[in-house]
């Protein structure tokens, strides 16, 4: 397998990793983003999700402030917009910035690395999983094939995991219910449902992840296989004791692949494996 290319595209920190086997003309793509829990920046998802069994560039797009857009070196900016306004300052601008980005970002990597971008799959971890699902109910972009672990489906959810770990309610408002509102895809499920050709979606779920975000897995895969022509292109795989992150603290350099994270690797790969091609 070819080393890992880095460097930017569009201003957005990517890791890219070329196809593993011989591929006949330009190869299919995935596009993936990671979480902000670890692997918390495009070269640790690289490394904890290689996806080697698909025969396609797999390329790794960083989130906002996290990567090589880090602030002094650490995390502690996005603990801090975390902390300060959970929705309006965290989850609503990461998603709506990385998903406004990546036209751009994907152009610049079809120039440069020659892959089939009508032949696309996006893979998103947690907030990450929810830019994936922005790119799918905007439906500007061409997708084959999507998988997403443990992601955030509903942005209340994920305030409400906020609002445990700081032990103080968040203090809701009318711009921030407009926000949530926009980032629940469950309620949007018929935006993604109306793609001119519907999308295989896949769910990882971990068996030990937060309570309310297996919930939100479940009622999505519910919603989405009440709308498909095809209920079976969706499908929800339960993890066992796989909790959040799929990789260990700090989850910011490139790290082993933990075996939890094999699990979740042989689960996309098969499934982007049969739709992708």
């Amino acid at each position: 397998m070819g080393e890992p290319i880095t460097g930017t595209a569009a201003g957005v920190p990517f890791t890219a990793l070329p196809p593993s086997t011989e591929v006949s003309g330009p190869a299919p793509v995935v596009v993936a983003w990671h979480m902000i829990d670890a692997p918390r920046s495009d070269a640790a998802f690289a490394a904890a999700l290689p996806l080697a069994g698909v025969p396609a560039w797999r390329v790794y797009l960083g989130m906002p402030l996290c990567g090589a857009r880090m602030i002094d070196g650490g995390m502690d900016a996005v603990v801090e917009r975390a902390m300060r306004d959970a929705m309006l300052a965290y989850v609503d601008p990461f998603v709506r910035q990385a998903a406004l980005e990546f036209p751009a970002a994907l152009a610049g990597l079809r120039e440069r690395l020659g892959f089939d971008t009508s032949r696309m799959a996006v893979v998103g971890g947690s907030l990450g999983g929810a830019v994936a699902l922005e790119i799918l109910a905007t439906r500007e972009i061409p997708v084959r094939a999507a998988a997403l672990v443990n992601p955030a489906v509903r942005a209340r959810s994920v305030v409400g995991v906020v609002e445990g770990l700081l032990e103080r309610p968040y203090p809701w408002n009318d711009e921030a219910n407009q926000a949530a509102d926009r980032l629940d895809f469950v309620a949007r499920s018929g935006e993604i449902s109306a793609r001119e050709t519907q999308v295989p979606v896949l769910l990882v779920s971990g068996e030990d992840d937060f309570p309310v975000l297996r919930t939100d897995a479940d009622d999505l895969v519910a919603a989405l296989r009440g709308q498909y022509k095809r209920p079976d292109d969706v499908d929800l795989t339960g993890v066992p004791a796989l909790a959040h992150p799929l990789a260990e603290d700090p989850g910011i350099e490139p790290a082993p692949q933990l075996p939890i994270a094999k699990v979740v690797d042989d689960e996309i790969t098969g499934w982007l494996v049969r739709h992708l091609a």
